[in-house]
């Protein structure tokens, strides 16, 4: 008697499939289709985007950090403690900005959760992750929004943090899939002190603004003069000849969370919203659906 072939799976079932080098455009196409169907079911129109160090505590962990290390101390090699010393002061001078990421995501989902419309507008996003990113999805957690995180799988595990809204919280493992969805949505992109990460992120958006490959205008606000101005020359560039005088008015720098709202309100307002600035409290008139 013959025995029968076992049937075969069918492609999309076909885990070995998928997972091999011929797979790659499946899975490609699956960081692009399955956020958007979440984003549709979600009703997310628009977002701000949160960008800065994942290394940042807030003020309390911080000093509790450093509090413990100089009661430790005694038992360390007086030179490693020394840099760990260093190290746990700087967290707390830099503790400030995961407090003000925090007050600015607050105000700004306040604002936004305000606006009648058949969708979410500018919705806290990050990269799902510590540091800043922990920082704003609390704060637009607190304020009783959504917030969205786009995690990424790294060497390092980098878990999502736990303010993300469940049904928003992503996991991407192709970086430029995971970047895509950062800009696409994007109204405003907002840049605390961070590192690589941080600076690659800013100066992809200035280079598609500066070469017109945005459809859509995004706001970008830069905040923390001191730390920017001892990283980055921005005047440099234009004496240099590299950028024109007017590129630098594609970005404004900010101080505090107030002048941060204040300047994304007006604008996203200005431009997205196609209608006079309102104070916070007040309620903005119906708006036009959009497509992303």
């Amino acid at each position: 008697m013959t025995d029968h072939l076992k049937s075969a799976p069918v492609a999309y079932q076909n885990e070995p499939f998928l997972s091999s080098p011929d797979g790659r455009i499946l899975r490609i196409l699956a960081e692009y289709q399955e956020p958007l169907a979440r984003f549709r079911r979600e009703q997310i129109q628009d977002t701000v985007v949160f960008f800065g160090s994942a290394r940042f505590q807030g003020q309390q962990d911080a000093s509790k950090t450093l509090a413990a290390l100089r009661q430790e101390h005694l038992a360390s090699p007086v030179g490693k403690f020394e840099s760990d010393l260093k190290l746990a002061q700087a967290a707390v001078e830099m503790a400030r900005y995961y407090e003000d990421a925090r007050r600015l995501a607050h105000m700004l989902t306040e604002w936004s959760i305000q606006i009648p419309a058949r969708r979410r507008r500018f919705v806290v996003t990050t990269g799902g992750g510590p540091g800043i990113m922990e920082a704003a999805n609390l704060g637009a957690h607190e304020a009783g929004g959504k917030t969205i995180g786009l995690n990424i799988q790294l060497p390092f595990e980098q878990s999502p943090n736990q303010y993300i809204t469940p049904a928003l919280n992503f996991q991407f493992h192709y970086f430029f899939m995971r970047k895509f969805w950062f800009a696409y949505l994007a109204k405003a992109l907002v840049i605390f002190p961070g590192g690589f990460g941080t600076m690659d992120e800013l100066f992809e958006i200035l280079t598609l603004a500066q070469t017109d490959k945005l459809a859509k205008k995004i706001l970008v606000v830069i905040y923390g003069s001191e730390y920017w101005n001892r990283i980055l020359n921005f005047q440099a560039f234009v004496d240099s000849g590299t950028i024109s005088p007017e590129d630098l008015n594609q970005f404004k720098i900010v101080d505090s969370p107030e002048d941060a709202f204040e300047y994304l309100r007006d604008g996203l307002t200005k431009y997205h919203l196609g209608g006079t600035p309102k104070k916070q409290g007040e309620v903005l008139p119906e708006i036009a659906k959009t497509r992303p």
